[in-house]
């Protein structure tokens, strides 16, 4: 049964959702609709409202929640809806017992995706008939919307991804390699940890960034400063989605890939980190981008993080500029 909507720790101008999804082996499923309340006052009855008939649909990357208060005030500033999506097992939606971010097919956040939509007064398709969907993904929630829009077309009107992780992070064709072998242990062992070194350094470059005119406060339970642990069963799935991407895809719609310049190792820290993506490899990244469908436009910008609205003021401010101008050509009606 859903429960109606109630305070967020976001605090005021935000309300969240919880939204049942059955149970598997590790008990009762639930996904969490985070939706930004408009704003209010005198202000707002004459603000422009280009995007009045767009509702955006957020989804988080990889051991990470919705937190993002600007993103969420850059939409509704312009009109739209704005909701984000913690998916089952992270954030919001993880339950005690339950192993964090852990699936075995991204196909699975279908059933997500659908209860949001439908709480968002949207079918299951994405679709409504007076009102656009444009899709919002970072990292993880970049391929996993990708792959959505892929086998959902004519649903969404836009996808806009912040550093989407289309590729795996080796270098030359590594992934055709190890696909097979995670494969192999996702059948034997799916549970099992696999080993990774995160030594906290992606999470220091944020703190030395930190902009104090446009503060973010996080729950380091649900983003932890080290990565969450990786489970065979969670890889050999994103594998899959890599090799589908790199098969490609035929979105329907415009896309927007916003991606850092450069691409750091964090082996040990540096000033380096706090200037580019130490997550992911960009330039793979940009190249994989073209497998996405017929329109897509990849934005490089000087100084990004891996979360491009989470770098140093100048970089963030660019990011806006780029998605603002983006969106104005692509999306905005007078």
């Amino acid at each position: 049964m859903t429960v109606g909507w109630g305070a967020d720790i976001l605090g005021d101008g935000f309300m969240q959702l919880s939204l049942p999804l059955g149970e598997d082996s590790e008990g009762a499923v639930v996904a969490t609709l985070v939706r930004a309340v408009p704003e209010r006052g005198p202000a707002s009855w004459f603000a422009a409202r280009p995007l009045g008939d767009v509702d955006v649909l957020y989804v988080h990357g990889w051991s990470d929640y919705f937190f993002q208060t600007r993103l969420a005030r850059f939409w509704t500033s312009r009109g739209a809806r704005f909701f984000a999506l913690d998916l089952r097992k992270y954030g919001r939606s993880l339950r005690p017992g339950q192993t964090p971010g852990y699936v075995t097919d991204l196909t699975t956040y279908d059933e997500d995706i659908a209860a949001a939509l439908g709480a968002m007064g949207r079918d299951g398709e994405g679709r409504h008939p007076h009102r656009r969907l444009v899709l919002l993904g970072h990292s993880t929630g970049g391929l996993t919307l990708s792959l959505w829009a892929d086998r959902h077309p004519r649903a969404a009107a836009a996808v806009i991804l912040n550093s989407p992780w289309l590729e795996f992070q080796l270098p030359g064709r590594r992934r055709s390699a190890l696909a097979p072998v995670v494969g192999i242990g996702a059948r034997m062992r799916p549970y099992e940890t696999v080993p990774q070194v995160d030594l906290g350094f992606y999470t220091r470059a944020q703190r030395e960034v930190a902009d104090p005119t446009d503060p973010v406060s996080i729950d380091l339970d649900w983003r932890p400063e080290q990565t969450m642990a990786v489970h065979t069963g969670w890889l050999n799935a994103i594998l899959a989605g890599h090799a589908r991407v790199e098969a490609g895809l035929r979105i329907d719609a415009p896309v927007c890939v916003l991606l850092s310049a450069r691409s750091a190792v964090p082996t040990r820290w540096s000033e380096e980190l706090t200037r580019a993506d130490s997550v992911l490899v960009v330039d793979d990244i940009a190249r994989a981008a073209v497998q996405l469908g017929s329109s897509v436009t990849v934005e490089r910008i000087e100084g990004a993080l891996h979360d491009v609205f989470l770098s140093r003021h100048d970089a963030r401010e660019e990011a806006y500029a780029r998605l603002a101008r983006w969106v104005g050509g692509v999306l905005a009606r007078a």
